[in-house]
């Protein structure tokens, strides 16, 4: 969009603060406006970043900064997204009342603005079901199937900084629960568009909207306890929990409790909602730092595992003791992953009246082919997808799938989008299940590397702050690819920019490496960020050679990928 001329930029921020609902982001804009009226340079760059441009809404729906402006998640902004995907529904209703289940976290806004969308669904006419009270992420994408919905609207930033609100939409019926895809989310889009062309204050409202019973927790505490398995002993291992100062831990204890874990040790600190997450930088369990708290928690206890939930509670992070200063390392996504894909390739085959397993594993392209290997030993289908659960939750015939991000989906029967507290039940299923034969988590990924082949990863994020440099780095891969990355030569190069095989366009490059080893490019769907993700495998030799080779194969790719994008 062009920027605007200073006289336009401030009758559109007077516009917009005149119709803002919100003291304090009315204030915040305000003194921008007299300061920009005052000749304060700094001040219309400011409304520039808030005004030359939107948010989008778009696959993710929205997330964003806190502020006043349309760049920005305030009130204005969520009422015009609320009531344009309330025109969405009203226009695919077919017939009957559309109807919608909102749900929201303990970050800061996220009660007004799910309060706000309740308000104006039912003012437009949509059936709408506000969740009596803060709640974990996977909570509302199993309330959009339980209740039969046609909607669902999640207000969370999930594991985003303090500062960071979004919004996010799920489909029932035919898709099932799932985040939207494209084309829907130009659909809303256009709506919302034409919603702020007008005056939030105009738009009607009405507190004629339904609040859920408790039932829907329950009902999902049961569900997610269902996960659990084995005839084992279900409290022979110890664990610490953290939910990284969110929502996940009155829902985990429950479930935990229902199925008979251990009771456990809880980062006390961190255990309840707090929209400053006050002892992390960035309260995301892969930022370094952020599970500072609960391994020194875990080394006072003298626990097997360390638990993890993100603020919304839709990723896990586990830990497993070592040698380290830390006492505990944090296992990867991939990791995690792959032992879950095992544990539901293996379920799968146990519970088969056929006596062998059926059904499909996915994940996304960028997380490990460990995945794949379990498939292809167990005889299952096998899907790789584009980045997000909006599409690893659509695979024919899933019974599991994963992102190496720490997202899991290990009960698709019940629910389509990653949950961080069904995955953690399937993991200390698993642990428990080891434990009753005198075998750890180390065990059985050592287990995993000799029968499948040991897979090695690692991930280089390059932070620019001008976008363009992302739009150089990938054009001139285009333009002149590599034929070689380090000693290995490139096989060959898969382009996704205009669709592969069976799917749809993305910004990504897929390179392949003679000796089986790959690296994928994409620019980060959320983030001012280049990220590349380096896969490398062995099935040669014992598991510590396995380990090394493949190991060193993926550290050699990391030193070619930086090089060749500097």
């Amino acid at each position: 969009m062009t920027p605007q001329d200073t006289p336009r930029l401030l009758e559109d921020a007077r516009a917009w603060l005149a119709q803002d609902p919100d003291p304090e982001t009315r204030a915040e804009l305000d003194a921008l406006i007299v300061a920009a009226e005052a000749g304060s340079a700094e001040a219309v760059d400011d409304l520039h970043a808030r005004f030359d441009t939107r948010l989008e809404f778009g696959t993710a729906g929205l997330r964003g900064r806190i502020e006043a402006g349309p760049n920005r998640m305030n009130r204005v902004l969520v009422s015009q997204a609320a009531a344009g995907f309330a025109r969405w529904l009203l226009e695919h209703a077919e017939g009957g009342q559309p109807s919608v289940v909102i749900g929201y976290d303990g970050r800061k806004n996220s009660d007004v603005f799910a309060r706000d969308t309740a308000e104006l669904m039912a003012g437009a006419g949509v059936r709408a079901v506000l969740l009596p009270r803060l709640l974990p992420t996977p909570v509302l994408a199993f309330a959009v199937r339980h209740l039969d919905v046609s909607a669902g609207v999640m207000v969370t930033a999930s594991h985003n900084p303090p500062q960071d609100n979004g919004y996010k939409v799920y489909l029932g019926g035919e898709n099932h629960g799932s985040q939207i895809v494209s084309p829907t989310d130009a659909e809303i889009e256009a709506h919302i568009l034409e919603v702020a062309r007008g005056d939030i204050g105009d738009l009607p409202r009405s507190e004629q909207f339904e609040i859920a019973s408790g039932d829907v927790e329950a009902a999902y505490i049961e569900a997610t306890a269902a996960v659990a398995t084995t005839t084992s002993p279900r409290d022979a291992v110890t664990f610490a929990y953290t939910a990284m100062h969110g929502v996940g831990w009155r829902t985990a204890e429950a479930v935990f409790e229902r199925v008979g874990f251990s009771a456990p040790v809880v980062v006390a600190e961190q255990r309840d909602p707090d929209p400053a997450f006050p002892t992390v930088s960035f309260p995301n369990p892969e930022e370094p730092g952020a599970m500072d708290l609960s391994y020194a928690t875990g080394r006072a206890a003298g626990v097997d595992l360390i638990i993890a939930n993100d603020p919304d509670a839709d990723r896990l992070a586990v830990a497993i003791p070592d040698d380290s200063a830390d006492g505990f390392r944090r296992l990867s996504g991939n990791e995690v992953g792959a032992l879950l894909g095992w544990r539901a390739a293996d379920l799968a085959e146990r519970t088969s009246t056929a006596g062998a397993a059926f059904g499909a594993l996915a994940c996304s392209i960028v997380s490990s082919p460990a995945l794949a290997a379990v498939a292809a030993a167990y005889h299952l289908d096998f899907a790789d997808t584009l980045t997000g659960f909006k599409w690893v939750s659509r695979a024919p015939g899933l019974i599991y799938g994963f992102e190496e991000a720490l997202g899991y989906l290990v009960n698709p029967q019940t629910i389509r989008d990653k949950d961080g507290i069904s995955a953690a039940t399937a993991f200390l299923d698993l642990a428990n299940e080891l434990a009753a034969s005198g075998r750890t988590i180390a065990d059985h990924l050592d287990a995993f590397a000799e029968r499948f082949g040991y897979f090695a990863s690692d991930q280089i994020s390059i932070r620019v702050t001008d976008l363009s440099r992302i739009g150089e780095i990938m054009a001139a891969l285009r333009s002149t690819p590599p034929s070689r990355l380090g000693e290995v030569a490139v096989d060959h190069i898969d382009d996704l920019r205009d669709g592969f095989g069976a799917l749809p366009p993305s910004d990504v490059l897929r390179i392949v490496l003679a000796d089986g080893s790959r690296v994928m490019v994409r620019p980060s769907g959320t983030e001012p960020k280049l990220k590349i993700y380096i896969d490398a495998s062995s099935d040669e030799g014992d598991v510590p050679t396995r380990r090394a080779t493949a190991t060193a194969r993926v550290a050699a790719l990391a030193d070619a990928m930086r090089a060749l994008t500097q």
